[in-house]
């Protein structure tokens, strides 16, 4: 395709070219990096186009050997890349903002992200790839040249290949948006894009502020796992011996702990009646009638966190700022979840020995929040069931009122282990479980399991019909939504009784777990904006969780702030049942 476009080089040229921009509605945004890291690498373009007008920024020509940031001359470029009145359309525009929050010192503002729009328009199904050369074949039948991606971003002085490559990116954008925009619509997509589009900037700060991790606390907690897991390896294997079959006159005969086939014999032959996996749940009822199954589950629980929370994480401690810089995808799950790597700091243990590394630097505090029990109201929003709502609305401990319901007891003399059966029993029932796979949890008969289950839906009849309808209606619809409109796709073989088990499962979790993650971008948003002008930094994120970092004089006003956020977020989408937020300051992320 041959486009017109401007590489711009000076002070004079960049102020006429953001102002023959400013009255565009729609603007093609995107950016050339010498790293993938903006802590590692320089910003060398910014491309902005209308679709007509292409205008290249050759930044290698600003900054006068000092910071992009400081100089007066970029003022027309971060006022028309932060005014909302241009939409900027980028494909993965966290990328492209982080970029420019960093370099310029810019709040990129009205993000239109088509790399997420065609992730939304997918809804799970398929196979389909999102790069932007993949989503202007799919969508437009053509085909965009990417070779120049990997040339060399610092040379002193750019091709004219890699010029009008950088150009093309951008001037393709309005393009691509206004057909993705017409899906969008026709699926009923607007609001979910919406919510994506306005996370895009707190998440790509958020990445930018990372958060702090204690190099020496990690060592001594890596210290204490390696000793743990040497001592649960130790016991382990004199336990195993007796069920090992080559005996030795040697002293104990030893076998590979992390070969299942061998631990699986092992236990066969000292009488423990294996099921055909050794996944943890599978394994959990049988650790209460067996110490050896106790001790090969707290092996493998320590010698997971050896191997995945060991020196590895140290790795990515970024050395300009002693932080972790994690990387979060907004769409890490059809339901909407995020996900994290490098590392993945959504799965750090929740054991204080862990969570205590993290912590507020000198000076500030966490302050950490998280919603109770979300999933569990938004099913009862979903469901309208009286009871149900009545539990949340009493103020009562809904899990110690479940568990009074299905023992028929009365509350007060709910036992922390019927609490602790009642709370797998609610949650078990967000996530579809069925008789077979509860009984397997808790180590009750199948039958038994039945009648739990049948007292748990007798009590509450609404939440059993809405979830009876939404298993129903899949084999129907093949598709499901969160409040805010978010759609899941579904394939499956209608007689394959196992495809259509877990189509079933998934259209009853989706629409609850998606309205959460809904939630937790909403909060994200009002969030990012309540901080404006405060020491408060979003740091982490953990499904329905949110930590920031402030100063300590800040920390009660900043708790108050994240904790209306997540409140105004909640009530946005959950009408019927009261949200409520756990909120508290701590030097460290413990409870």
């Amino acid at each position: 395709m041959e486009i017109y476009f401007q590489l711009v080089r000076d002070a004079e040229g960049l102020k006429t070219a953001c102002e023959e921009l400013s009255n565009a509605r729609f603007l093609g945004f995107d950016v050339e990096t010498t790293d993938l890291d903006p802590y590692k690498g320089d910003l060398r373009l910014v491309q902005l186009s209308d679709g007509a007008n292409t205008k290249v920024i050759d930044l290698k020509a600003f900054g006068g050997g000092g910071s992009l940031a400081a100089d007066p001359s970029l003022a027309p470029l971060r006022e028309l890349l932060a005014s909302n009145a241009q939409t900027k359309i980028a494909h993965n525009a966290k990328f492209d903002t982080k970029w420019v929050r960093h370099h310029l010192g810019t709040e990129v503002g009205g993000v239109y992200d088509t790399y997420l729009a065609s992730i939304l328009i997918s809804a799970g199904e398929g196979e389909r790839r999102h790069g932007l050369a993949d989503v202007v074949q799919y969508f437009l039948g053509r085909t965009l040249d990417k070779s120049e991606q990997v040339s060399d971003w610092g040379v002193d002085e750019l091709s004219h290949s890699q010029v009008e490559y950088a150009a093309k990116d951008a001037a393709i954008m309005p393009e691509v948006r206004e057909k993705l925009e017409e899906r969008i619509s026709a699926d009923g997509l607007t609001e979910v894009l919406r919510l994506e589009n306005e996370c895009v900037m707190p998440i790509a700060e958020m990445e930018l502020n990372g958060f702090y991790l204690d190099r020496e606390r990690w060592q001594e907690q890596l210290d204490r796992v390696r000793v743990l897991q040497k001592k649960a390896g130790d016991e382990l294997q004199d336990m195993l011996a007796a069920g090992v079959a080559q005996a030795s006159l040697f002293g104990r005969t030893e076998i590979n702990l992390d070969s299942q086939a061998q631990v699986t014999d092992a236990l066969l032959n000292l009488g423990v009646p294996m099921p055909n996996t050794t996944r943890a749940w599978e394994l959990q009822p049988l650790a209460e009638q067996y110490p050896v199954v106790a001790k090969l589950l707290e092996y493998r629980s320590v010698a997971k966190a050896a191997q995945s929370f060991g020196d590895n994480i140290l790795e990515f401690i970024e050395p300009k700022t002693g932080r972790i810089h994690a990387d979060f995808r907004q769409i890490g799950a059809p339901t909407g979840r995020f996900s994290c790597s490098s590392p993945n700091l959504q799965q750090i243990p929740h054991e204080a020995e862990y969570r205590r590394c993290f912590r507020a630097p000198d000076g500030r505090k966490l302050v950490i929040a998280d919603y109770s029990q979300i999933e569990l109201r938004i099913l009862a929003d979903f469901s309208e069931d009286k009871q149900f709502i009545e539990a949340f609305e009493s103020g009562q401990d809904f899990h110690s009122a479940t568990a009074a319901q299905v023992f028929g007891i009365a509350a007060d003399d709910v036992t922390p282990d019927q609490r602790s059966f009642a709370k797998r029993l609610n949650f078990g029932v967000v996530y579809g479980i069925g008789a077979s796979r509860f009984a397997s949890m808790t180590g009750l008969t199948l039958a038994e399991a039945e009648n739990t289950l049948r007292k748990y839906f007798a009590t509450y009849p609404r939440m059993d019909d809405w979830l009876r309808t939404q298993a129903r209606n899949i084999i129907t619809e093949r598709q499901t939504r969160t409040k805010s409109g978010r759609l899941a796709k579904f394939n499956f073989d209608e007689n394959d009784r196992s495809s259509v088990g877990a189509a079933q499962r998934y259209a009853k979790n989706m629409p609850i777990q998606g309205t959460s993650a809904d939630i937790l971008k909403r909060a994200l948003r009002l969030l990012h904006d309540d901080l404006r002008g405060t020491s408060g930094k979003l740091v982490n994120i953990v499904h329905d969780e949110i930590i920031v970092e402030c100063d300590a004089a800040e920390s009660e006003m900043i708790s108050e702030k994240l904790g209306s956020a997540m409140l105004r977020a909640g009530r946005d989408f959950v009408k019927r049942v009261p949200i409520k937020v756990d909120a508290h300051v701590a030097d460290d992320w413990t409870k």
